[in-house]
């Protein structure tokens, strides 16, 4: 079992820790976050097998963190909650939770129900398709598509654009794209900044005041989910395109 990695996210700190050490006593690998944003960054960094998840964290987004976590590489979910009706049960299994486990409750039946889901990821199958909403990257045929419409993207453009929507939001540094996104090690990270600025070429409406691939001021940049959401009807965006590259022949560099 020491192959298999387990994040807890648990924001009550004693039962998180109780919860860590039993599992390491099976020989997991256990990484422990008692926030949204620490379990996002734990999980880009290591990937774990399985997730065991409080939908009752105090920021209150823990289904909708649920969620998320369904959207990447499709990790194993196990949810712990205080709520035990039905409503609360059926809105984790929808929120994309593989398992829901009711507190309290005793350590033998937690630790079944983790060696349960872990048998059912012997072979990890990789996602072949990702869909924030009005873009889908295709992870088979390396293709992108944005607002309706198929982007023309470089290799080094497509592995950039992933990485950056991988992060679900969080800003990411120059040196940590540059770890996760290009192949051979790379010392000038200058070069993401040219990479990103052709990107946004092809990806924002103006690139001059990037909306989606955002800077932000001394950390790096950051992929504005949010503006997913709100789609720019596909003529709209078309003609906005169009007008913009025939008026600017030429774009400042990365904001």
């Amino acid at each position: 079992m020491g192959s298999v990695c387990i994040e807890i996210v648990e924001g009550n700190p004693h039962l998180r820790s109780l919860l860590g050490w039993h599992l390491q006593q099976l020989e997991y690998r256990v990484h422990q976050a008692a926030s949204i944003y620490q379990a996002r960054e734990i999980f880009l960094s290591h990937q774990p097998t399985l997730v065991i998840l409080d939908a009752d964290l105090s920021e209150g987004d823990g289904i909708e963190f649920c969620r998320w976590l369904h959207r990447q590489q499709q990790p194993l979910i196990l949810m712990l909650s205080a709520r035990s009706n039905e409503a609360d049960v059926v809105g984790g299994l929808k929120a994309g939770a593989d398992d829901y486990l009711s507190k309290p409750f005793g350590m033998q039946e937690f630790l079944a129900r983790v060696e349960a889901l872990v048998r059912r990821k012997r072979i990890p199958v990789a996602p072949a398709y990702l869909d924030y909403g009005t873009l889908q990257i295709d992870l088979v045929q390396r293709r992108v598509r944005f607002q309706g419409e198929f982007i023309d993207l470089t290799p080094q453009e497509f592995s950039l654009l992933y990485v950056l929507a991988q992060a679900g939001g969080l800003p990411l540094s120059r040196s940590e794209l540059l770890r996760r996104a290009w192949p051979d090690a790379i010392d000038n990270p200058r070069t993401i900044d040219t990479h990103v600025l052709s990107l946004r070429k092809k990806v924002e409406l103006d690139p001059r005041q990037p909306s989606l691939i955002q800077t932000i001021r001394n950390v790096g940049y950051r992929f504005n989910m949010e503006i997913l959401n709100t789609r720019v009807p596909e003529p709209q965006a078309k003609v906005a395109k169009e007008r913009f590259s025939t008026q600017h022949s030429t774009v400042a560099t990365p904001r």
